[in-house]
């Protein structure tokens, strides 16, 4: 009876289940639960498999530059990271609400990972996220131009919960740039998030979109509803490896 019932479980895909069903025959858990604890326990076991199957599968396609998470982000004195901003933006609310999110700071002083890191914490609540560098998503979107792919992809970047655009400005953008981004912006406004992690202070944004008109709407879809985080303090990367010398032995 047993096997039928795991067979069962197996055309059903019930493999958390299966799994736990299988656990609990070879030990004692049948003797020391009730039929509604052990029923439980096998939900539970269900559930699990296919949030972390689920969670997976969103990570790997968000592609995300680092593998971070929250928990890792340097809270050091002088980086300027508010802890309860932090626990705030963690819980994914300005995602439902459809707000954004601006980190800025100099080269190296964790932008890129703090974006990533919360990126995870959407898919951990169940958000499809994707993760871009804003020059090689501007060189991809000119290719699809020309091959016919551009409608899907700018469909597929409007359907993201949260779109990451990473090291936004790091150099002035042209025409096809820019009407690319007010697109997939446009597309995006009041229906689902964007963090945007740059080196560039926000009031200097319309020097490196360059025209006036559409940097003005390009920040109107970005800045009045975003949440700020501007990173203080040097390079992280320069001070890993400062400390990293220190360890070193000395040179013979």
């Amino acid at each position: 009876m047993n096997n039928a019932t795991m067979d069962k479980m197996r055309e059903l895909r019930l493999h958390g289940m299966l799994r736990a069903f299988r656990e609990s025959l070879d030990g004692r858990m049948l003797e020391s639960l009730t039929f509604d604890e052990f029923l439980a326990h096998l939900v539970d076991a269900e559930w699990d498999d296919r949030y972390n199957k689920t969670l997976a599968r969103l990570q790997k396609n968000a592609n995300f530059r680092y593998r971070a998470r929250i928990e890792e982000i340097d809270m050091s004195p002088g980086r300027n990271i508010d802890k309860n901003m932090l626990n705030r933006i963690s819980s994914c609310g300005w995602i439902e609400k459809t707000e954004n999110l601006i980190i800025t700071g100099v080269t190296g002083s964790g932008k890129s990972f703090m974006a990533c890191a919360f990126g995870h914490s959407a898919c951990m609540h169940k958000f499809n996220v994707r993760y871009v560098n804003c020059m090689k998503l501007f060189s991809h979107l000119k290719i699809s131009k020309a091959d016919g792919s551009y409608g899907r992809e700018i469909k597929a970047l409007a359907k993201m919960d949260l779109l990451i655009l990473d090291d936004f400005g790091l150099k002035q953008m042209d025409t096809d740039s820019r009407l690319f981004m007010l697109e997939f912006l446009e597309d995006r406004y009041g229906l689902k998030s964007t963090v945007i992690s740059t080196q560039i202070p926000v009031a200097k944004w319309f020097d490196v979109i360059g025209d006036p008109t559409i940097a003005d709407a390009i920040c109107d879809r970005l800045v009045h509803n975003a949440h700020t985080i501007n990173l203080k303090g040097g390079s992280m990367r320069k001070n890993k490896e400062k400390n990293s010398g220190q360890n070193l032995p000395p040179i013979k």
